[in-house]
Order: C-alpha cells, then structure tokens, then sequence
C-alpha cells in the first residue's frame, strides 16, 4: 500500500499537470467497492469545477475544486485513497482504457485524469473538508510527538502504524525510522526513553523526506502520476532485507510479526 512519501510524490506529479484544468465530465465504473459517496454525488460535485490544488493529507489525495460559475468559490474535496493497487493516471482521451478503470474525468485541456485500482481497494470520495485522524509526520513538534506515545502499551511499531495518531506512516518507513531510532519494533511505546523518542522523531522526518526526494519505494505495483517507479527501495536499511546483512554492523536482519505485519530490525543496533 502506497505511503506517505508515495502519495506525496504521485499528489506532487498531478499538482504539476491538472492544476487550473476544468473538469468537463464524470464517468464511473460499475463496481460499488471504491465509491465511499453515492456516484451521483461525485458526479454533481466535480463536473464542471476547477482544479485549484492536488495535496496530499496523511495517505489521501486531496483535490480542491472551485466552481467558475461562483467566481472560484471553494466547492466540495475529491478524496482519493490508492488502497493497495491504486493509480491516477493523466492519458490523453483517445489512449486504451486500461482494465480496471473505476472512473474516468475528461478534462477541458482534451486529457482525461483516469483512476485504475485491480483490487479494488482504493476509495473515491467527496467531501467538504478533508482533515486526516492522525498528526502530519512531517510537521508535528517533537513534545507532541512525545506525548502520541506516552503511556501506550502497544508496541512502538503499531503505535507508529496507528493512523489516529501519525497519519501517513505504513510499515516500510516505521522500520526504518526505528532503526535509525535504535529501537527495536516491538518494545513497548512507553518504554521508550525521552532521547530514543527524539532520535525517533528525527528519524522518521528524514527517511520520509529522503524517500519523497527519491520518488517513494516501488516494492510492487507503486508508480507516480507518470507511471514512474522509485527509487527509495534502494535505500532501505532493514525493510525486506531479511537473513541480509545490517549495513552497519554486519549481524543478520531479523523479521518479525507484530499485529499481522512483517517487522523487519538488527538484533544488534536497535535495542
């Protein structure tokens, strides 16, 4: 499932090549899994609008609209969540529609901004103002970053994937801020020191942001708005190295399951 840096790179890449363009129609596939509002809503909600801005919230893109009739008056957020297999994709109108095109929006410029998702867990929505549950991980403070975890008895790596407290946060970069951190996925988050939460804190802020400057982590089917992959899969220090050496002290990378996902850490440098 894309995370925080691949919707801010696939969010950033449409920004870039929809922003200003009018939405003329709405087309919408049969299947009812990725409509979380009723299709007539989303239809009446983005045609004829305008696209003022793509951003990502948490793991959700967020398009603002306006309505030129209303003189650019703000109008209701489409929200997009990538699921798993999730792909907005900007093809020129005669381009084949690809398989698994759940909806279609032609736009004024003759392009056509087309969303695909084979598994179909992806949601499509509308909204009048989107707020994600959880803290952005790449503003927060540190003491309300400290205070997130204060007296929790889960595990710090579910703590991290809890989408109520950090929103954006999966478990690629979870494993890899802990082990920048030093800190082993399954202690307790409150057992975490005020230094350990620090480093933690510092951590997942740069390997979010050097993951967002390398495109994200193409591990499966992820491909930006160009359908370009990433590069941050090379960088990885412990997410699916399993058996494979730490890059720092040499001892094997371990894997572990917590709450029914792969946690990947060095036995040796996190504690």
């Amino acid at each position: 499932m894309p995370e925080l840096p691949e919707v801010e790179t696939i969010a950033r890449g449409l920004a870039k090549r929809v922003v200003g363009d009018v939405i003329e129609s709405v087309w919408l596939g049969s299947k009812p899994e990725p409509l979380k509002s009723p299709a007539a809503e989303i239809e009446a909600a983005l045609a004829s609008k305008t696209i003022l801005n793509v951003r990502r919230s948490g793991k959700h893109i967020v398009f603002d609209l306006a309505d030129p009739v209303r003189k650019g008056m703000p109008a209701a957020q489409w929200i997009v969540h990538l699921g798993m297999t999730g792909r907005l994709l900007v093809c020129s109108a005669e381009s084949e529609v690809a398989k698994h095109t759940h909806a279609i929006l032609r736009l004024a410029s003759g392009r056509e901004l087309r969303f695909v998702d084979p598994r179909r867990f992806g949601r499509l929505a509308v909204i009048e103002k989107f707020a994600p549950p959880g803290a952005e991980p790449l503003s927060i403070p540190l003491t309300k970053f400290v205070a997130l975890f204060r007296g929790r008895k889960t595990p710090i790596k579910s703590a991290l994937l809890n989408q109520k407290l950090l929103s954006g946060v999966g478990n690629i970069y979870a494993d890899e801020g802990l082990y920048r951190a030093k800190v082993r996925p399954r202690r307790r988050a409150a057992s975490l020191t005020a230094d350990e939460l620090r480093l933690l804190h510092k951590g997942l802020k740069q390997v979010l942001q050097e993951a967002i400057r390398l495109g994200g982590s193409s591990i499966s089917d992820y491909v930006d708005s160009e359908g370009q992959e990433g590069f941050f899969q090379l960088k990885h220090r412990v997410y699916g190295r399993e058996g494979k050496p730490c890059q720092k002290c040499g001892t094997p990378i371990k894997r572990v399951v917590i709450a029914g996902r792969s946690s990947h850490y060095c036995p040796t440098c996190q504690k």
